[in-house]
């Protein structure tokens, strides 16, 4: 049973993402702030980290393709980018200790990376005409910092539910 709570963990966050996305953006201090959550693309970095890099891997290219399908008219972007922020991440965490704040800064810091690599492709096809400036002042740090406060809130739930799992694999 507990072998089911991370894929389904990850297809919950997968549906939640899309409605927390409808909030945004959002008027503040008369700018205009968009707020990403990216909850899965954060869990998969906590399973390559806590339990498989190969498996997260897998779940990258599932979910990358669903997002794809789901929300881009792009299909690729996010099916090539979620399995390599995971590899990296796998990668990255033989180097560090495997705590959680630690684990946390990683995530944020492949999160602004992802970012900031989507924006850098979206901007060569000429997707989108935002400056650079107004994508660091009004998306990237507000997601970030919303990102940020999520993974404060729920990474000690992550790794909880990704080490049950390791334990019971163990068994």
């Amino acid at each position: 049973m507990v072998r089911l709570f991370i894929p389904f963990t990850a297809l919950v966050l997968f549906f939640i993402e899309s409605n927390l996305a409808l909030f945004s953006p959002l008027d503040f201090n008369d700018r205009t702030v968009y707020l990403v959550p990216r909850f899965l693309f954060l869990y998969l970095i906590f399973i390559s980290v806590y339990y498989n890099r190969e498996r997260a891997m897998q779940y990258g290219l599932i979910f990358g393709i669903l997002f794809d399908v789901f929300y881009l008219n792009l299909i690729g972007v996010y099916t090539v980018l979620y399995p390599i922020i995971c590899f990296i991440a796998g990668s990255t965490v033989r180097y560090m200790h495997q705590h959680l704040a630690t684990t946390t800064a990683l995530a944020i810091g492949l999160m602004a990376v992802f970012e900031f690599v989507l924006y850098q492709f979206f901007y060569f096809i000429s997707y989108t005409a935002m400056p650079i400036d107004v994508f660091v002042y009004d998306r990237l740090l507000p997601t970030i910092g919303a990102n940020l406060l999520f993974l404060l809130m729920l990474g000690w739930i992550f790794k909880y539910l990704i080490s049950a799992r390791v334990l019971q694999h163990i068994e």
